[in-house]
């Protein structure tokens, strides 16, 4: 299943983003490091289901008002503070929780409300701009720590036998989370001999690792309480990815749509009540509306899709077995929802359901032309296939 991490500094929100993405119970405080152990739960990334387009009247019964909700691992870290690479605050178990997400979506404490290190100092005290850039550079230095073990070794063994830099770099890099592709992308970038690398060589090659293994969205948590200046400084950022969050409004949406209060979807830009509200609930509830408004909804869904979609490039494909009915042998109309890379091929596909299937690949059809497909045609997002195999 496909990993995000959550990372931030601590007391940024992260764990009321992780709650209001899962509904999993976890300690929220205003404290610093109250999650002291990495959270794991499930959340969901939003597609519009094909149903529609395919004509299916009575819909497919595995999406949500034409919504398709499609499961990923949402990690929950121990919060960050400066200097992290060397082991201060929670360090080191932040960094190891990290290594098998594929993005990462750093909570911010857009009020200001908290120091460089979480220690709350009353909202607009802090200047949350300042927050941006050291979470790239713990990262990165973290990356850069593990680069320079036994870096000297690395290089008699490497002269000698002269073998590729790239091998003897993934190598290195072996269990931190970085695939050999982005290693070769980063040594292309670097467009330097690796014989002759100094230490600022390799933290520019710890900077691309990091950028290429660990791409960021930026949440601007707090957005119900954060003071419109603090938003507005941090949506100007040019080179981010920033997008206005209040983690607390989506639990809040969350639990009444649990409790059969209001119709609302994760990501939607409004909600319809539906029970019956006391004052408070209605007052409550209407304030949310406001800041939804204002900003097209509570940005917790927007964070992890634009995450998955853009950040990674992912794509949403859905198998079947009678390209007619969009059905599998049992009759049900499109079973399944693979997340896989844009590029991806049919025959990726057919790995992708069973390795068997992929090994025994003949051809694919893609259900709404009814045409047929090479084992190299470059499938595209909302794609129906039918697999067709020896097996």
């Amino acid at each position: 299943m496909l990993s995000v991490g959550l990372a931030g500094k601590p007391n940024s929100g992260k764990s009321t983003f992780f709650k209001a993405a899962t509904l999993v119970e976890v300690d929220i405080a205003n404290y610093p490091f109250t999650t002291i152990d990495a959270n794991h739960g499930v959340s969901y990334v939003r597609a519009p289901c094909p149903c529609r387009e395919l004509g299916i009247k009575e819909g497919c019964g595995r999406c949500k008002d034409g919504q398709r909700f499609i499961a990923i691992e949402l990690i929950d870290v121990a919060g960050l503070v400066p200097d992290a690479h060397l082991g201060k605050g929670l360090g080191n178990e932040f960094l190891d929780a990290l290594r098998v997400a594929e993005a990462v979506i750093h909570v911010l404490d857009a009020s200001g409300g908290t120091d460089s290190e979480g220690n709350p100092v009353g909202l607009g005290n802090h200047d949350p701009v300042s927050d941006v850039k050291f979470l790239e550079y713990e990262i990165s230095m973290w990356l850069n720590g593990i680069l320079k073990r036994n870096w000297d070794k690395l290089m008699r063994n490497y002269k000698g036998v002269g073998g590729k830099p790239e091998q003897v770099l993934i190598e290195q890099m072996a269990g931190a989370g970085v695939s050999d592709s982005q290693v070769r992308r980063a040594v292309t970038e670097m467009k330097k001999d690796l014989g002759g690398w100094k230490d600022e060589d390799l933290l520019r090659f710890a900077m691309l690792l990091r950028a290429y293994s660990k791409p960021m969205i930026l949440a601007a948590n707090k957005m119900d309480i954060a003071p419109a200046e603090n938003v507005k400084k941090l949506l100007e950022l040019k080179e981010e990815l920033v997008i206005p969050v209040s983690g607390a409004a989506e639990i809040a949406l969350r639990m009444a749509e649990k409790a059969g209060l209001i119709k609302y979807k994760p990501g939607d830009a409004d909600f319809e009540v539906v029970g019956q509200l006391n004052k408070a609930q209605t007052a409550g509830l209407e304030k949310i509306r406001a800041l939804m408004k204002q900003y097209g909804g509570t940005g917790v869904q927007q964070c992890i899709n634009r995450a998955v979609f853009e950040l990674l490039d992912y794509i949403v494909l859905y198998p079947v077995e009678d390209e007619g009915k969009f059905t599998d042998k049992k009759g049900v109309i499109l079973p399944d929802a693979f997340l896989m890379k844009r590029g991806s091929t049919a025959r990726d596909l057919a790995f992708r359901v069973h390795s068997d299937i992929g090994e025994s690949f003949l051809f694919a059809i893609d259900a709404k032309t009814k045409m047929r497909l090479g084992e190299k045609h470059e499938l595209k997002d909302g794609d129906v296939i039918k697999i067709v195999s020896t097996k």
